[in-house]
């Protein structure tokens, strides 16, 4: 693979145009879904720069599809072991990711919080929120706390003020782990929050620059546009970064005639490489992490697995790309995989997603009596 970012150019010069097909097949090599990797769980997490969390079990299913041998409790484990966490980061939404990584990118992502502050600030108009956060954090600091317990001793402190509002801004300013056993699959119970620096024991902060998180995307999820950075990431600015870059990019073009940049020594398969089926879980930053996002889901689809709610259903992919979406349900014992399709599925891919599903489900739930597949 060249590693010059000059050498891949169309015979006139221009960059090479890259294909819907093309793109699909980068990304999905990238995101561990054209073969399942022999890597460890924290290396796999910081490879795709954490895994989208807004709900505690989809990451196990994700790194059930992206891994071999992966065991459902492993995550569990790291977290025990304060190795990985949950908390806000890109985008301001829960993510899985290594303890270097909270440290890592926790202060970039500062900024799409107090934007959010913002809109609210009328209401904050006159509230010390800067002694509201010192006590609150010495609270949470004392003990893992629940949202409602948080509020609760807040409005022993500040009782003429909206403690809602007080408990909302406490953790949009505050660096917060979401601690086990939230999280780890099978565990159930209300979330419990502490400040970072309390989870991690006062470890050192990770030296890392904005240049770094773009790299780090890119090699995760390029090629990409500038507006495809932005739209993971949630931050503005990148421009400027990405030009700062580009003379070590290499630089494409995408059949809209976007310019995309890339790492040059991440992999490109050509565009009819095979892609076996996969099961995609609930927010899935494989779905979440492109302005553009033809390279795996169509419009038309993309509106049946975004809920206007802010759900991000499950999916399965078909030939590399979202073919419809799935849940399980486990009922008298039994734990059932439905498979709900946009379009038929071939006979071929209908079996290997039948296969699939069963493996899942012996890996998600072996305390079942029965397991079974279904199509809707």
């Amino acid at each position: 693979m060249t590693t010059d970012p000059r050498a891949e150019r169309s015979a006139g010069g221009q960059p090479a145009v890259l294909s819907r097909r093309a793109l699909n097949r980068a990304l999905l090599a990238r995101q561990m879904l054209l073969e399942r990797h022999d890597l460890p769980v924290l290396d796999a997490i910081e490879h795709l720069v954490g895994m989208q969390s807004q709900a505690p079990n989809p990451p196990h299913v994700g790194l059930w599809s992206r891994l071999a041998d992966f065991a459902f409790d492993e995550v569990g484990a790291l977290m025990t072991d304060r190795r990985a966490l949950r908390i806000v980061l890109m985008r301001g939404t829960l993510h899985l990711v290594s303890a270097r990584d909270a440290r890592a990118l926790r202060p970039f992502t500062q900024v799409i919080l107090d934007n959010h502050l913002k809109t609210r600030a009328a209401d904050l108009d006159g509230i010390d929120l800067d002694a509201i956060t010192a006590h609150a954090r010495a609270l949470l600091e004392q003990e893992p706390r629940t949202d409602k317990e948080l509020r609760t001793l807040l409005a022993e402190r500040w009782p003429e003020h909206d403690v809602a509002l007080l408990g909302w801004a406490v953790r949009l300013r505050l660096p917060l782990v979401q601690v086990p056993p939230r999280g780890i699959w099978g565990a159930s119970g209300t979330a419990r929050h502490t400040t970072l620096d309390t989870w991690l024991d006062g470890r050192p902060a990770v030296e890392t620059t904005l240049d770094d998180v773009v790299l780090r995307y890119l090699a995760a999820f390029g090629p990409a546009s500038v507006q495809d950075v932005r739209h993971w990431s949630g931050l503005a600015g990148l421009g400027e970064v990405v030009r700062r870059l580009r003379p070590g990019l290499l630089e494409f073009r995408d059949e809209n005639g976007r310019t995309l940049y890339d790492v040059p020594d991440a992999p490109r398969p050509d565009a009819g490489a095979p892609a076996p089926v996969r099961f995609v879980p609930d927010f899935d930053n494989l779905l979440l992490s492109h302005a553009d996002r033809a390279r795996i889901i169509s419009e038309e689809h993309r509106k049946r697995v975004f809920t206007v709610n802010g759900i991000i259903r499950a999916t399965f992919l078909v030939d590399g790309f979202v073919h419809g979406m799935w849940k399980i349900e486990k009922k008298r014992g039994e734990a059932r995989l439905l498979i709900a399709p946009f379009d038929p599925v071939p006979r071929r891919e209908r079996a290997a997603l039948e296969e699939e599903g069963l493996r899942l489900l012996a890996a998600a739930h072996p305390e079942a009596g029965a397991h079974a597949v279904e199509f809707g």
